[in-house]
């Protein structure tokens, strides 16, 4: 029993709201003003995952978020330490990922007068438009009602990252214990479910049944939203053909008959009703314009946030709700109003994807030396085939673009790359997240440009002995690495230093590293590095010549009609 004159405070009170809302790991780097409340925090029970860059502790908490539907929480110093973690909220943000990023910051007092304190920031209004929501705690009693609304904020409806700042003095303020823990409390339904309108149902259903070339579109969105076995019996019930973006390949399994990923263009282009589930019509999916899209083409589209609607297209039903609460709507209605999708269009989809894939296959078997992107991945994609169960992790432009086509998925949330943004540097702290939450081994499929973002925290993964192992696809230089100097004095801008043996960095702190050169080489490095549940890198080499200016994107990299020369 607590005595009447005990006290408690800031510090205290901030790890007993986390526990109380169920935050099980705090991913961050210590510092001023924060690092006892990352003791107090470990002492109390919640695991504490030290970083070196803040960075990749956002991004590891940002995968947590994504993979367990409750935000993962980012801890981070003032200032510049603040700073560097605003790369992952914003991200997460863009991304639709829960995660709360807390931060120590300096005294109110002198900073809104720009006295000069230490490491003096307005963090809060940094933060504010990056983030979905940017919160300030300013009083001791306020820390439980702070943590609970930045919990809420980021979770419910579309998912985000919250920032909350809570300056030194209010962490060090003192309370007596029982009132302190009279402001605590534990949030009641954080995501409550939100259902479409049933005039909204018909419409879509009704549309759908009209279609001669219907297509559903699954997103991120839709693998987050754990509605997997409802997803997939809607498919499955009305036959029609689905395109898994990215993060959503294995939601069901991509060698599905209905999955129409490899004959991803034909189904885009001459698709006339497209259901989009967690899917939005962004970059990525050409903003749903021609002649990607059909210029007729009519979207029905799935989101918990109505503003989101009409965005690029005009939106023919708008179903406005939570995935599983939409999908379930969707089901309910087939009885009285079937849906199923035409033969021929099936039939269409399937002799594509077939052409395509036998054309995938003679590229991946052949066996250039030293090897490319294809034939280097091959002994991944038969690794994960047979090992369902391991996460990857996918970062790079050639590693990336490459690994999406030629790696498939047959389990859900078991793929995290570079998401909606595109972002370069989530690798290690993604696979960290990924090892932590999940406990299974992680693959991280790594272009070397792309690793040299985090490949710091390969110290962190040795330090906490995580069963990762990275998978480096080394040409020498971003894109490729045999780019020239026309003066013939320094590298060029795209060329990394020649030769690296990045397995000797994990080496430094006590991993095991492999330099491969061929593919068999690599499948039983890759074997024996995962079955052994240790930190691992393998170095694979590839052809400096290997891969193409900015994969998949090179029309979004504009390029100078003059030589260096004429400029």
């Amino acid at each position: 029993m607590t005595s009447p004159d005990a006290h408690t405070d800031g510090f205290h009170l901030v790890v007993d709201a986390l526990k109380l809302n169920g935050v099980a790991t705090i991913y961050g780097v210590v510092g001023i003003p924060i690092t006892d409340l990352a003791r107090l925090a470990q002492a109390s029970g919640i695991r504490y995952i030290g970083f070196r860059h803040e960075s990749d502790a956002g991004h590891a908490a940002a995968a947590a978020g994504f993979l367990t539907g409750k935000p993962g929480v980012c801890l981070t110093v003032s200032g510049p330490g603040f700073l560097n973690g605003m790369v992952a909220l914003a991200n997460a943000t863009v991304n639709c990922f829960p995660m709360v990023h807390i931060a120590g910051s300096s005294t109110r007092a002198i900073v809104d007068l720009q006295r000069g304190d230490y490491e003096e920031l307005d963090q809060m209004a940094i933060a504010k438009p990056l983030a979905k929501a940017s919160y300030r705690i300013d009083r001791v009693e306020d820390i439980g009602r702070g943590i609970a609304r930045a919990i809420r904020t980021a979770v419910s409806g579309r998912p985000g990252g919250v920032y909350l700042d809570i300056p030194a003095d209010v962490l060090a303020q003192t309370i007596e214990a029982a009132a302190g823990a009279a402001t605590l409390w534990k949030l009641n339904d954080p995501a409550p479910a939100q259902t479409p309108s049933h005039e909204a149902v018909l419409r879509a259903l009704e549309l759908l049944a009209g279609a001669a070339r219907p297509l559903v579109v699954l997103g991120k969105g839709a693998a987050y939203a754990q509605a997997d076995r409802q997803i997939r019996s809607f498919v499955e019930t009305t036959g029609i053909p689905f395109l898994p973006m990215s993060m959503a390949k294995g939601l069901i399994p991509d060698d599905h008959q209905l999955c129409a990923a490899a004959a991803r263009s034909l189904a885009m282009s001459e698709a006339d009703v497209v259901l989009l589930v967690g899917a939005r019509l962004n970059w990525l999916l050409q903003h749903g314009e021609a002649p990607h899209w059909s210029s007729d083409a009519k979207f029905i589209q799935i989101d918990i946030d109505p503003t989101e609607f009409d965005s690029n297209q005009p939106t023919a039903v708008p179903l406005a709700g939570d995935i599983g609460s939409v999908i379930k709507a969707l089901s309910a209605g087939l009885p009285r109003h079937p849906v199923l999708c035409p033969p021929d269009w099936q039939a269409r989809l399937a002799e594509r994807r077939e052409h395509n894939a036998a054309a995938m296959a003679r590229r991946l078997d052949e066996d250039p030396r030293p090897m490319r992107f294809y034939n280097a991945l091959r002994p991944v994609r038969d690794f994960i085939r047979d090992h369902p169960e391991v996460y990857l992790v996918n970062e790079g432009a050639n590693a990336l673009d490459i690994t999406r086509n030629v790696v498939d998925m047959r389990v859900p949330r078991h793929r995290l790359d570079c998401g909606t943004w595109g972002v370069m540097g989530i690798g290690m702290g993604y696979a960290i997240g990924a090892a932590v939450e999940t406990g299974q081994p992680v693959i991280a499929v790594e272009g070397d440009s792309a690793f040299g973002f985090s490949g710091m925290e390969l110290e962190t993964i040795c330090r906490y002995g995580l069963p990762i192992t990275v998978v480096i696809l080394n040409n020498g230089g971003v894109y490729r690495g045999d780019g020239v100097d026309p003066d013939g004095t320094d590298p060029a801008p795209t060329v990394l230093a020649p030769q690296a043996h990045h397995e000797r960095l994990i080496e430094a702190f006590g991993g095991t590293g492999y330099h491969v050169r061929t593919p068999t080489e690599l499948a039983h490095a890759l074997a024996a590095a995962v079955a052994s549940r240790r930190p691992a890198l393998i170095d694979c080499v590839l052809d400096p010549a290997a891969g193409t200016e900015s994969g998949h994107l090179t029309n979004l990299n504009p390029r100078s009609a003059l030589q260096p020369s004429q400029a």
